[in-house]
């Protein structure tokens, strides 16, 4: 993990011109557990504007971002622009990007400020690192040569009052704000119509340990197991597009993933007794030029949490979300189909539902990835 620091670059928002700085939001912790010579510090100008591209690289933890006593104007998000709105804290999703806009105070300030990251978790304390990343913001003394130390330890040094981990309504609230441009110059392509529809759960399930062993799973003869529709994809010996090419995929995979939970049950409610989930290598075959809707349900088998999701190979809209057992009946009606927020990552509410829609017209073995 590391932290991509280019030279200052010019770049184009809005036909505005920033200066742009790239920062690793899950990388900071890295340097946070050192001293201060080795924590990251993003030296500012006072009365400057600055475009930070911000990449959460950590393996499956939403982290919430802010900066003390400054604002952020969000811009984009996953390479796509959406309409700019100004937050003290943002949240940002494992495989996830968001460019902000920082405006630097006006006048030298006298203080530094520290860029903080914390995780968002509503799952088990011991399952996720609870510690506060940060990185420090600093201001380059007025006239002071370039090369000059600007990092002076007698100044103040404030913190950003981050969200309780668990503050899911500031993660619903923030997500509502997330709204394509939806411009004649930036289109939002959002399917209208939908040709196949498709409803899977995702959330963590059990495997029965190997024989003759114990495991560090809920009990001492079971281990986690993440699943889709009750089913934990199994990595295949062979090349699929290959055995799909040549006629060979006898098997190789089958293709016959459920479109939709075999057995329903209340998703986000009491767990059913039995927790175990089926291995195999499913694939689903969607014909080209399909427009589908896919509504990701989370469940609270072993415990409530977000999933966050990423399709490869496309972007999607996301058309709608909310908080408990998705309803096929009431919930489409309130789809935003104007202007949704488009990405290619999304995180599945803790306890709640997410849909989404694409087209597709990427052919090829396309991986949905539930961290």
């Amino acid at each position: 993990m590391y932290f991509l620091i280019p030279s200052i670059a010019v770049v184009d928002v809005y036909s505005e011109t920033f200066h742009s700085l790239t920062v690793c939001v899950a990388c900071m912790h890295v340097w946070h557990a050192r001293t201060h010579a080795d924590t990251f510090k993003l030296k500012v100008k006072p009365g400057k504007t600055y475009m930070l591209r911000l990449i959460n690289a950590a393996l499956n933890d939403e982290l919430f971002f802010s900066i003390a006593n400054h604002s952020l104007t969000v811009v984009e998000v996953d390479a796509v622009y959406v309409k700019p709105f100004t937050v003290d804290t943002l949240l940002i999703a494992p495989g996830q990007t968001t460019n902000v806009l920082l405006a630097a105070k006006p006048f030298y300030p006298g203080a530094n400020y520290y860029m903080s990251a914390r995780t968002y978790s509503t799952g088990r304390p011991a399952t996720f690192d609870n510690t506060t990343v940060a990185g420090i913001l600093e201001y380059e003394y007025p006239d002071a040569p370039s090369s000059a130390a600007s990092f002076h330890k007698a100044l103040p040094l404030y913190r950003p009052a981050l969200p309780q981990l668990n503050d899911t309504s500031f993660v619903g609230n923030f997500t509502a704000k997330l709204r394509s441009l939806a411009t004649p110059q930036y289109p939002a392509a959002v399917p209208q119509t939908v040709d196949k529809r498709f409803f899977f759960t995702v959330g963590l399930g059990t495997h029965p340990c190997p024989a003759n062993t114990t495991c560090q799973g809920p009990t001492n003869t079971t281990q986690f197991a993440a699943s889709v529709n009750n089913v934990s994809f199994v990595l295949p010996t062979k090349a699929l597009l290959h055995s799909h090419f040549t006629g060979l995929s006898s098997g190789v995979y089958e293709s016959d993933f459920p479109v939709a939970p075999l057995t329903p049950f209340n998703y986000t409610g009491t767990p059913p007794n039995n927790t175990n989930v089926a291995n195999g290598t499913k694939l689903m075959v969607i014909p080209y030029g399909t427009n589908v809707e896919l509504v990701m349900q989370g469940t609270s088998i072993l415990g409530i949490e977000s999933h966050p999701l990423h399709l490869h190979g496309f972007n999607f809209f996301v058309v709608g979300q909310g908080y408990g057992n998705y309803d096929p009946v009431n919930d489409p009606a309130k789809f935003n189909l104007v202007d949704p927020v488009e990405r290619n990552t999304v995180g599945v509410p803790a306890g709640g539902w997410v849909a989404i829609r694409f087209l597709a017209d990427n052919p090829g073995k396309i991986i949905l990835i539930n961290y």
